[in-house]
């Protein structure tokens, strides 16, 4: 089978440009938890990183012209870092708002930031990172499978979050905030892994096989 040729699209520099602002935004209530003074005003960020994202995009392409997997996991990345920025910074902005950085109700916070992002992610997955256009008669599968697989990062992420937030406890004299972040990355880390997997491999698998050998019958 014909391997079809990477192109580097409009609508990826467009997502990549969206993506830096989201991300640029969200690091302000977080940088307002963790008490991180940066060295310049804050809104120079989400002006120069979108930049900056379009310069790895373009390697990205350039690195997948050989190995297009390579295009596909960086796109996957990039969908994960603005989910990551969507999660963090509403995890953030409620222990902001509330004070509270542990217990039953950081759980509960964790939690609807999880469901925030992970409803975010699969807009994101579905229409750039897999770019997976599926009829009216197979979406609603589609949407239980997500939903599967979503459901067990959610159980991953809030798990061990919790797990490192509240059973581990404050270690090595790390503030209160910024140890509830740290459980928070480790959450993501394996949530993300366990979703990239799920979402290419099960969720919006392409069935190019399928179509593929309807195409021979029709022909024959």
């Amino acid at each position: 089978m014909e391997q079809q040729a990477l192109l580097l699209k409009r609508a990826d520099v467009l997502a990549v440009l969206i993506a830096g602002v989201i991300v640029g935004l969200g690091l302000y209530p977080i940088t307002q938890v963790l008490k991180i003074s940066l060295p310049f005003p804050f809104w120079v960020v989400p002006i120069f990183l979108p930049p900056f994202c379009i310069i790895c995009l373009f390697i990205a392409y350039l690195l997948g012209k050989k190995m297009p997997f390579i295009f596909q996991l960086s796109k996957f990345v990039v969908t994960g870092l603005v989910n990551t920025a969507v999660d963090f910074s509403v995890l953030n902005l409620l222990m902001s708002l509330t004070h509270i950085t542990g217990g039953g109700y950081y759980s509960v916070f964790k939690g609807i930031s999880f469901v925030v992002a992970v409803s975010n992610s699969y807009f994101w997955n579905k229409f750039w990172t897999f770019s997976h256009q599926t009829d009216k008669r197979v979406g609603g599968s589609e949407m239980l499978k997500f939903f599967i697989v979503s459901g067990i990062g959610f159980g991953l992420n809030v798990g061990i979050a919790s797990l490192v937030t509240n059973v581990i406890g404050v270690q090595f004299g790390i503030e209160a905030g910024r140890w509830a972040n740290i459980g928070a990355v480790g959450g993501t880390l394996v949530a993300m892994a366990e979703n990239f997997l799920g979402y290419k491999f099960l969720v919006f698998k392409k069935k190019a096989v399928v179509e593929n050998s309807n195409s021979q019958n029709q022909l024959n």
